[in-house]
């Protein structure tokens, strides 16, 4: 049987998009009616092969790109964004500008009071992915990278708003989370640097690191970030100085890390060497890890929130408020899932739940800090 209009994907409109062009705009361009790209962008119509050369030459890319038979055992290129054992091929996928982006599901990524369900299965090379859900579902995909545990619940909220679109929550430091939204790793980034000199720290590292790109800096929470401590803070821990009496070990935060920059920035203030804090040297890669390293007694301090120490019982010496910032590139503003993550950030709902979080405050969340 022939593939018809039916059988067809078509990925004409993430890749124009990715181009910044509007549908007259690549219309006029290949000499046809802007009504053509609309219909063939919502499946209405497949082109012929002139005219499918023809777009795939205006773009740069391969008309198999833009079209190809729909099929459960297709696999299709995918940019795999971390190492992967090869036994462990589970990913999540999202399309990002209109490539496939997979990131793996091994390792701690893997379970999460439950193995978290995969998109596609990777080939052993890493270089092409089957699919296991629909490709339009792909598509209603956007990745956040950063380390505030409270994304999860606006990724709960947007299923609610709209349960086609989906975000996937990668958990990294600030620094690394917009590392990889400049490499093109994800659609959103969070960082909260606290502010150290005149000026929004969050908004000046954003701007460095993305290398000129346009974006809009939206302020999602405000917290308390501090010392997480055993319950009852048995060994007196008032502030940041108390961690060079000899008397605290410290698990700390992996360089990059925000918590890691604020306590930094402390003991430098405070004239205190970091050689002077015991167990400066050891590191977790999340507030989580602390808190379970305190809790279990390997540590007697650990960063994290106030939140996070509530959580699992520990007491909590607070340092600093600050503001976690969501960094969202220009040509994702536009992007429909991104649209309605945006609209479900302004929600008396979600608001009403991210400020019963301990030690958080939802009073500036949605609103615009800089646009760069």
């Amino acid at each position: 049987m022939k593939p018809g209009v039916e059988t067809i994907i078509c990925r004409l409109k993430p890749i124009r998009q990715s181009k910044g062009w509007s549908q007259t705009q690549l219309a006029e361009r290949i000499g046809v009616k802007r009504q053509a790209i609309y219909d063939m962008e919502s499946g209405k119509y497949v082109p012929n092969t002139a005219l499918a050369l023809g777009l795939a030459r205006e773009l740069g890319c391969k008309v198999e790109d833009l079209f190809y038979e729909k099929s459960t055992e297709v696999q299709q290129p995918v940019t795999v964004v971390e190492a992967f054992d090869q036994k462990d091929t589970r990913v999540e996928v999202t399309n990002i500008r209109g490539r496939l982006v997979g990131y793996p599901l091994s390792g701690k990524r893997a379970f999460d009071h439950g193995f978290r369900p995969a998109d596609g299965l990777l080939t052993a090379d890493g270089k092409m992915v089957q699919l296991l859900h629909p490709e339009e579902s792909i598509d209603q995909s956007i990745v956040l990278l950063g380390c505030d545990p409270a994304f999860s619940i606006l990724s709960a909220h947007l299923l609610h708003h709209t349960p086609t679109v989906r975000m996937h929550c990668r958990f990294t430091s600030s620094r690394n989370a917009l590392l990889g939204l400049a490499a093109g790793h994800a659609h959103i980034a969070g960082t909260h640097l606290h502010n150290r000199h005149p000026g929004e720290a969050n908004v000046r590292l954003a701007r460095t690191l993305l290398g000129g790109t346009k974006a809009k800096v939206v302020a999602f929470s405000l917290m308390e970030e501090g010392l997480m401590g055993a319950p009852g803070n048995p060994h007196g821990i008032r502030d940041v100085k108390d961690l060079a009496t000899g008397r605290v070990k410290l698990i700390n935060r992996v360089s990059g890390a925000a918590l890691r920059t604020l306590l930094d920035d402390y003991l430098d203030r405070s004239g205190i060497p970091n050689t002077a804090v015991a167990g400066y040297e050891n590191e977790v890669q999340s507030h989580l890890e602390g808190a379970q390293m305190v809790a279990f007694g390997s540590a007697d301090a650990a960063l994290g929130f106030r939140a996070v120490a509530r959580a699992c019982g520990l007491d909590f010496v607070p340092i600093q408020v600050v503001r976690c910032d969501l960094v969202v590139p220009e040509d994702m503003v536009d992007h429909p899932p991104m649209q309605i993550l945006l609209d479900t950030l302004q929600s008396g709902k979600f608001r009403q739940e991210l400020g019963a979080l301990p030690g958080y405050d939802a009073s500036r969340t949605g609103s615009v800090i800089a646009e760069l």
